[in-house]
């Protein structure tokens, strides 16, 4: 049993903190895309393919999961008609994953984060809100001998110095 249960959040270690202001964040998040039938896993795939068809290898490596959690987010997109699935020109193994007229209009109507943001943090007030913007992207930068998200454990930003 953990020690931490039944304390009241201002009890809580910074992690556990972190951990839930993520979990309030992704759940209203959510809720804002659900309208489009999107979700925080399948947006990013849209951003991704924006840009020029990828392999679903190629979207999982960008977004840190693995090519089998691609394959379920891509056939959910395809599903809606948001993205098409098809086969590699230059080799037959792969499929490349391309976004649609459809999904481009849900892309643009749905990536303005500030509903789900007003909904977590809209009682904070504007010099508090950068201040936590400031802090958070200090935390989630790569920093050196951490590897970058999406980056394999050996190819770290700035690694430490070696020793002589």
């Amino acid at each position: 049993m953990s020690t931490e249960q039944g304390q009241p959040p201002d009890h809580w270690p910074v992690g556990r903190m972190l951990s839930a202001a993520a979990r309030r964040i992704e759940r209203a998040w959510d809720a804002h895309l659900a309208s489009w039938d999107l979700n925080h896993a399948s947006l990013p795939v849209l951003v991704y393919v924006t840009e020029q068809p990828l392999s679903q290898r190629q979207l999982a490596d960008a977004c840190g999961v693995t090519e089998q959690t691609m394959s379920r987010v891509v056939t959910r997109l395809v599903r809606t008609g948001y993205v098409t699935r098809g086969p590699h020109p230059d080799d037959r193994r792969r499929h490349v994953v391309a976004i649609t007229p459809a999904g481009a209009a849900a892309l643009a109507a749905c990536a303005d984060p500030r509903p789900a943001q007003e909904a977590v943090l809209g009682h904070l007030p504007p010099e508090r809100r950068a201040l936590l913007d400031d802090l958070l992207r200090e935390v989630v930068a790569p920093r050196g001998g951490i590897p970058a998200p999406g980056r394999a454990p050996d190819a770290v930003e700035n690694p430490p110095p070696a020793r002589a």
